[in-house]
């Protein structure tokens, strides 16, 4: 439908008159968001009715989150992940077959060229924390094994730390490695029991969460990428179900399907089986690939 301008602007057609002054000329898809954009804005403006103070303290907000960001702090994306946007345009451009694991954000602190490690390995250096076995399958939809899928894992330490948080206080690469399935699709290694974490909250979006009574964490977690020929990538977490943040992640990544559970083991017959030393915990989860379109 042709937009005619209209050049009087008032309180009634205001989001109309501004979108009718975009060009002709310009690319349809940018014509369309700034639209859809603008639309909504206007309509959130005249449903808040703000008063010029108010208005005044988002531009210095959104002028703030600005500043704060950087090469290495993006707090745009931030504020972006503590909205929840981030997880509905991951969402939107993940959406998956039946039967296909969900995927979630991805996250700041992955590092690409991680070594690859030979099945069973332990990404823990530095040997802190609790010891815990990971294992589990890649499969397709229909239930065939995925073998020399390319797994990509990472995770905090104990502390609640990734390595490129505490560099010379962790070995590099600490916590992350990267596999591949056996031919019968199975995956194994070990690492150490993860806990929650704060998101960067020393900034501008860090203050408008706590002035909205909310905390800034996220529950223990271990992030997954797992890539195959011939099938969709797949980036992802696994939760501890039994974490005290796991209802009210604070970037909304939590879905339950990717609730995996952490069981200690202290059975010694089992800890011999599984070549430990002593207790460790174990989950067990397993991962189906979408074929690619």
């Amino acid at each position: 439908m042709s937009i005619r301008e209209q050049g009087y602007f008032n309180e009634e057609n205001s989001a109309d008159v501004v979108i009718s002054r975009i060009a002709k000329s310009t690319e349809p898809r940018l014509a369309e968001i700034v639209g859809v954009v603008t639309r909504h804005l206007h309509a959130a403006i005249k449903e808040i009715e703000p008063t010029q103070d108010e208005w005044m303290s988002a531009i210095q907000f959104l002028t703030a989150t600005g500043h704060m960001s950087d090469d290495w702090r993006q707090e745009f994306i931030l504020l972006s992940d503590v909205l929840g946007v981030s997880m509905l345009v991951d969402a939107i451009n993940n959406r998956k077959p039946s039967g296909a694991s969900e995927s979630t954000v991805l996250g700041p602190f992955h590092v690409p060229n991680v070594p690859e490690l030979p099945m069973g390995a332990n990404i823990c250096l530095d040997g802190k924390g609790e010891p815990m076995l990971i294992k589990g399958r890649i499969m397709s939809t229909d239930g065939t094994p995925i073998s020399g899928a390319k797994i990509d894992v990472w995770q905090t330490n104990d502390d609640g730390f990734y390595d490129v948080q505490q560099k010379g206080i962790q070995p590099d690469f600490n916590l992350r490695g990267v596999f591949r399935t056996s031919e019968d699709g199975t995956y194994r290694f070990w690492g150490a029991k993860p806990r929650f974490y704060p998101i960067p909250d020393d900034g501008p979006v860090g203050k408008m969460l706590e002035s909205l009574g909310r905390h800034p964490y996220r529950p223990a977690h271990l992030h997954y990428i797992i890539e195959a020929e011939g099938f969709q990538k797949l980036v992802t977490h696994i939760f501890d179900p039994d974490d005290e943040y796991i209802h009210s992640d604070a970037v909304f990544g939590v879905k339950k399907s990717l609730l995996a559970k952490f069981e200690l083991i202290d059975n010694p017959e089992i800890i011999a089986i599984e070549g430990a030393n002593s207790s460790f915990y174990k989950v067990v989860h397993d991962f189906v690939l979408a074929a690619a379109s």
